[in-house]
């Protein structure tokens, strides 16, 4: 039996006392039809219990609970603590306006408690970031005198997790060295999904599935990164992807993921987007045409006489006239870099006079 059941008894046994009620006063007016007024209008009542209680009860709890759902943690303390900042000032000031000559002394006192406490909470909220900042340098001391990390610090920041990029496993190691500071903030359907692919009859999703489910486990683990599973959900909405823009908008926080579709639908959405692939491809080394190489040319190329080797970053070099080299270490000059939606490519020749190892791979 649902909660929404039992409101719209309660609520049919309310109205049609009510319907009776009022049956029984206009009854009055006409005594031969007294029973037949009160019958009537307590069917009427009953009916309009029945059917408006929830959009007075239930529902309206349930939109502020979703609406509550959707608010960061951060936000909802924030707004607490300007509130009762609010009133405490208007409480102080309750007094003096109260002297003032009727009616001002009646109603000042009450104009004043909606208008500080609204002050409050929108100068809380709004400035929320400066406030946990500077609460956690008062609270938070190092032994040397400096600030240390805090957990409100970490939690300036909400950094929305895709599927994908959990799978990836980078993101663990990413999050470990401190370059995303904030909270990772992991959605109840991201995990969900997460956890029916690790369920799936396909034993390459399965295994990725539960790649993702250790790299989770590790980041929960980890000291110095901040997870945190919510419930928080969006309403109307079925796709993972669709959901997370939506969440991220609500929220105004960035996504991390390595999807391309998901990153362009962002994009297009005025969403900010970490992708990982991007970082991967600019932190690799940086290098001009003209500047020397040793490579371990590994496999042939697609072109005739081409070989191809591999930086200690994973960056390809295509060598030309390589082919004839392939398992040794030789000095190449780079002639091209192309960066390309996979990543950046290298071309180079071979040098002229250049030293030439037999060291093996």
């Amino acid at each position: 039996m649902s909660v929404e059941f039992i409101f719209r008894i309660i609520g049919m046994i309310v109205f049609t006392i009510m319907g009776g009620y009022w049956g029984a006063w206009v009854g009055q007016l006409n005594e031969p039809l007294y029973q037949v007024y009160i019958v009537t209008f307590g069917l009427v009542g009953a009916l309009i219990g029945l059917i408006l209680t929830p959009f007075i009860t239930t529902r309206p709890m349930r939109a502020l609970r979703s609406l509550l759902g959707r608010i960061a943690a951060e936000t909802l303390f924030a707004a607490l603590a300007g509130l009762v900042t609010g009133l405490l000032i208007a409480a102080l000031l309750a007094f003096p306006l109260s002297l003032l000559p009727a009616p001002l002394g009646e109603l000042v006192p009450f104009i004043g408690v909606l208008v500080f406490g609204y002050l409050g909470v929108s100068l809380f909220v709004m400035r929320q970031g400066d406030i946990m900042g500077m609460l956690s340098s008062l609270t938070h001391r190092g032994d040397n005198g400096g600030a240390t990390g805090s957990p409100w610090s970490k939690m300036n920041r909400t950094i929305l997790l895709d599927t994908s990029v959990i799978i990836d496993g980078r993101i663990a190691d990413i999050a470990g060295t401190g370059f995303l500071p904030g909270t990772l903030l992991i959605p109840r359907f991201v995990l969900n999904e997460l956890q029916y692919i690790a369920d799936s009859p396909d034993g390459l999703r399965r295994q990725r599935g539960r790649r993702g489910m250790e790299v989770l486990s590790n980041l929960q683990k980890d000291p110095n990164v901040m997870v945190r599973i919510s419930d928080i959900d969006v309403d109307g909405v079925r796709e993972v992807d669709s959901k997370l823009v939506v969440l991220a908008r609500q929220l105004r926080c960035p996504i991390l993921t390595n999807d391309y579709n998901l990153n362009r639908v962002a994009e297009l959405q005025g969403v900010t987007i970490l992708n990982i692939n991007e970082l991967a491809n600019a932190v690799k080394s940086v290098v001009l045409p003209g500047e020397a190489l040793h490579i371990n040319i590994i496999q042939e190329g697609k072109e005739h006489g081409q070989g191809v080797g591999y930086m200690e970053d994973g960056t390809m070099v295509v060598i030309e006239n390589g082919r004839n080299q392939i398992g040794e270490y030789i000095d190449v000059i780079v002639t091209k870099v192309l960066q390309t939606a996979a990543g950046r490519m290298i071309f180079a020749r071979i040098e002229e006079n250049g030293n030439k190892s037999n060291e093996k791979k």
